[in-house]
């Protein structure tokens, strides 16, 4: 006799594999034009990540642009690039909103009430306005990379005091923010190794977030390790011939 305890896992496996076929029946053709190293195709990655999305990645060289890149992204000529059945979809924080909004019914990324909605794309939105081009500064070796460095641990401490004491920016899970912000932690190496400064030191619960967030499968799969951003910079400095 098939015991209750063996009838519900079957049920749940069922509807777990139901569930995963329906949404790569849904999924189409995912195309994301990408370059590896660059956090804002990563948050691209992580999103479809999060969701299960089965898609193809189709590395870019950003030195020599392609026609397929210059026709999915004739303003810009940027990644990354979602194409979705043919469709293209620009600009790294919109193609995160666009794949949560089309798979809305697994993992949701931004919150369904309206205020909490807000405060994570205002979040978002400070992510983007800082981090990338303070850490830019810092690893270029301009001549204000002091003054870079304390605006870059200044808004990562402002960060961290939103993340208080949840697991994820998003609560329980990972969240808009989280998939915001997590791409450039790959970068921290660089950051502080460039600048001679330790992110851990000021900021240890950031730090202890990026740690957490790394044992998740989507994430580890969807992020390089921060070692080989280092590496892939070094090479970087030594074609640009700068010491």
């Amino acid at each position: 006799m098939t015991s209750f305890a063996a009838l519900d896992n079957y049920n749940c496996l069922h509807s777990s594999t139901s569930r995963r076929r329906r949404l790569l029946a849904m999924a189409g053709e995912v195309v994301l034009l990408d370059f590896w190293a660059s956090p804002f195709a990563m948050r691209a990655k992580l999103a479809l990540s999060e969701k299960g999305i089965t898609y193809e990645c189709k590395e870019q060289d950003l030195l020599n642009k392609g026609p397929l890149l210059l026709q999915a992204n004739p303003v810009h000529k940027k990644i990354p690039v979602l194409i979705h059945n043919g469709r293209s979809i620009c600009e790294s924080l919109i193609i995160v909103r666009y794949i949560d909004e089309v798979w809305s019914h697994v993992s949701p990324l931004l919150p369904s009430d309206p205020y909490r909605r807000s405060q994570a794309l205002f979040w978002a939105d400070y992510v983007e306005k800082n981090i990338y081009d303070l850490g830019k500064r810092i690893y270029v070796v301009q001549e204000d990379q002091a003054e870079a460095k304390e605006k870059l641990i200044q808004c990562l401490k402002t960060l961290e005091t939103e993340l208080g004491d949840k697991l994820y920016f998003g609560g329980d899970g990972i969240g808009f923010v989280d998939v915001a912000l997590l791409p450039f932690t790959t970068w921290f190496q660089t950051y502080e190794t460039s600048g001679n400064f330790s992110i851990q030191e000021s900021c240890p619960k950031l730090i202890a977030w990026v740690e957490r967030c790394r044992e998740k499968p989507s994430v580890s799969e969807a992020l390089p390790h921060p070692q080989k951003i280092y590496d892939f910079y070094l090479l970087f400095k030594e074609a640009l011939g700068v010491k």
